[in-house]
């Protein structure tokens, strides 16, 4: 197997229109190592689809997001001529999606075929696109190879099964041509459409570079690599030439929007090195993720994630008690919920949860709460951000001590550092938390 391989992915944005693509296309031109590209839906696109996969919208809304979709896609499709192979792809593509597009349904299997015609209509006219400036391309229907389990909505990958059919279907296409497939989405072992949730496509790109045994995957989006802090907060911020595995992946879980949190963890494992750059720029270089430790300990980025609840558990039976936190872990594991943050005291425990519209976890519900106050008091706090200072090796060093007169300004409800020597976070209130990251990202990292 060759070693060599770079897996490409794009974005909807790198892919909006024409333009976009031809941009894109030339980056794959000018790379012939670049073998497999996994491509996003055209902007707009998933809205249009996320908006269908309600049941609550009137015919003629239904109408309107149907022709928002034809939209995008014709508009890129004015600029081309698909040839024989793609064309007859993408007409039957087309017509399973006005199809699907009209059945009312509240089941998370039909969702999940509805939402995958995105990235399965762009990576038809991608294809296309790099046919035209000279590129090899053949269209591939990523189901094939990436198998997930039925969790539909947000599927987990099966890694065993992945690899298997990547070997068998995939890799023998690689050394003939460039394989345009599909990020997001995969299928269960009875062939049904599934997704990885909504950004999954960096995820997916991850995976296949895992399953063909490549050298790097690209994560081409619009902006010049991951930086010091989101650049529309702060006009200083800088992209950041280079990151552990470990402190990417800390910076993603923690709110920065560029990587999706789980594109670390096939990178990873297999030793994949990582590259984020912009699509629109792509001279200007980025951000390689790789294994190496950080030659730079201390503090490197400024991130934040608005929406999360504070969930504090007090009970006097806690104090020299064995079974407290079992037993709350317990209920919170049992209504799904995933907790980010955990500190504790002698007769309390505090919680943080991700709250986010769209987010992959549920709400805390109110059956959650019942149970947990039959043997503890319950406190929910809510409209709090959960501000991370992500770099290696954090330690309070005199320097960093700065961060506390900054803190000074502001209502902190909750401070984790210790866990991990990647990150230092705390809650604050969320109408101030733009403030509280440009006020750290200023003392800190613009010095």
């Amino acid at each position: 197997m060759n070693s060599s391989y770079v897996v490409a992915k794009f974005g909807g944005t790198s892919l909006a229109d024409y333009p976009a693509m031809q941009r894109c296309a030339q980056i794959i031109h000018d790379d012939n190592h670049v073998r497999l590209v996994a491509v996003s839906a055209s902007a707009g696109v998933t809205n249009h689809l996320v908006a269908l996969s309600q049941n609550n919208i009137s015919a003629d809304e239904r109408q309107s997001h149907i022709d928002g979709v034809l939209a995008i896609q014709n508009n890129i499709l004015a600029h081309l001529t698909l040839e024989a192979d793609l064309a007859t792809v993408f007409s039957q593509t087309l017509a399973e999606f006005e199809r699907c597009a009209a059945i009312i349904s509240t089941s998370e299997q039909h969702n999940d075929e509805l939402l995958s015609f995105g990235e399965r209509l762009s990576s038809c006219l991608f294809s296309q696109v790099l046919r035209d400036v000279g590129v090899n391309a053949q269209r591939f229907d990523v189901r094939t190879v990436l198998k997930t389990d039925a969790h539909f909505g947000k599927a987990s990958p099966n890694v065993a099964a992945t690899k298997q059919a990547a070997e068998a279907h995939l890799v023998p296409l690689l050394d003939d041509a460039v394989i345009v497939t599909q990020g997001f989405i995969g299928s269960d072992q009875h062939g049904r459409t599934t997704t990885l949730g909504r950004g999954g496509s960096d995820y997916s790109a991850a995976l296949l570079a895992e399953a063909v045994s490549a050298k790097s995957v690209h994560i081409w989006t619009d902006v010049v690599g991951i930086f010091s802090t989101d650049p529309r907060l702060c006009e200083k911020a800088r992209p950041i030439a280079k990151l552990s595995f470990d402190e990417a992946a800390e910076m993603a879980t923690f709110g920065a929007k560029v990587l999706h949190p789980a594109t670390i963890l096939p990178a990873s494992r297999a030793g994949i090195s990582v590259f984020v750059g912009s699509s629109r720029e792509p001279h200007q270089g980025g951000t390689w993720i790789e294994k190496e430790k950080s030659q730079h300990p201390g503090i490197r980025a400024v991130t934040q994630r608005k929406n999360q609840i504070l969930l504090t558990l007090k009970s006097p039976e806690m104090l020299l008690a064995s079974g407290f936190l079992a037993r709350v872990f317990t209920i919170l594991s049992e209504s799904n919920i995933s907790v980010d943050l955990v500190t504790t005291s002698e007769i309390s425990v505090a919680l943080t949860l991700d709250n986010a519209p769209n987010a992959s976890r549920p709400e805390l519900d109110q059956a959650c709460l019942e149970r947990l106050s039959e043997f503890c008091h319950v406190t929910v706090e809510n409209n709090l951000t959960l501000v991370a200072l992500v770099g290696s090796e954090i330690q309070l060093r005199q320097h960093e001590m700065n961060l506390m007169q900054v803190l000074a300004d502001f209502n902190i409800r909750m401070i984790c550092h210790g866990a991990s020597k990647h990150n230092l976070c705390f809650l604050v209130e969320q109408t101030e938390s733009d403030a509280v990251v440009q006020s750290i990202h200023r003392r800190l990292l613009e010095a």
